[in-house]
């Protein structure tokens, strides 16, 4: 199926429903899966943590850029990222933290599912560390400024925050980072080499509209909404 798409011509493969035979391949339970990978060895067996020690604290004084992950109470999945200075996200006490909710595009989609299902999934990025830090816990929203204060940039405190309670902490290996190679200085591309996202914006979304214009609205909105 040849579809064009922002001046290129795709060829797509269309969808199709699984022969009854394929559906031999998959995997359905954890003995087949456990039989296919095998066990998980004894320096990541047991490596949850229950609550944040000296090292987690570190990395969290450190790190720029998170993502969660929720669902809604139907079990449907977003994951949504988060980034601001070092150390942007707070700890409470050795098993909670604090995200705070800077401005954005007012979808809210993380905060709405919390409300509907709490448990969330965190994962944590150090530009130059190739681990990285995954949090499983449970999410509530809390508009206390006195908490959020803590949370204030260029005088700027936000309304709304997400407050964590770990249920799981703890390191992940290095080899998904590695085989990106996300930190090597050679690995960003240029930006002339995609599209701007005034473009995509016209092209999904918006038909009719300029897309230097567009482009030009959605930088003015980077610098005027970041806080």
């Amino acid at each position: 199926m040849i579809r064009r798409f922002a001046g290129l011509e795709l060829d797509l493969p269309r969808r199709t429903v699984a022969p009854d035979d394929a559906r031999g391949q998959s995997v359905t339970d954890i003995e087949k899966l456990t039989r296919i990978v095998g066990e998980p060895g004894p320096l990541v067996a047991n490596k949850e943590m229950f609550e944040m020690d000296g090292y987690f604290l570190q990395y969290l004084s450190l790190y720029p850029f998170l993502c969660i992950s929720s669902a809604d109470a139907e079990g449907y999945q977003d994951v949504s990222p988060r980034g601001d200075p070092p150390g942007f996200v707070k700890a409470l006490d050795n098993r909670t933290v604090l995200i705070p909710d800077r401005k954005g595009d007012r979808r809210v989609d993380t905060m709405k599912n919390i409300l509907e299902n709490p448990k969330v999934g965190l994962i944590l990025f150090v530009p130059g560390i190739e681990e990285v830090v995954r949090i499983n816990g449970s999410a509530k929203i809390t508009e206390d400024l006195a908490l959020l204060a803590q949370c204030g940039v260029n005088g700027v405190v936000p309304p709304l925050g997400i407050v964590v309670e770990l249920d799981s902490i703890f390191f992940h290996c290095a080899k998904a980072i590695k085989r990106s190679k996300l930190w090597d200085p050679g690995t960003p591309i240029h930006r002339t080499e995609f599209p701007p996202f005034g473009q995509i914006v016209r092209d999904q979304r918006m038909p009719n509209a300029d897309v230097a214009e567009t482009e030009e609205k959605i930088q003015q909105e980077y610098k005027d909404r970041m806080y």
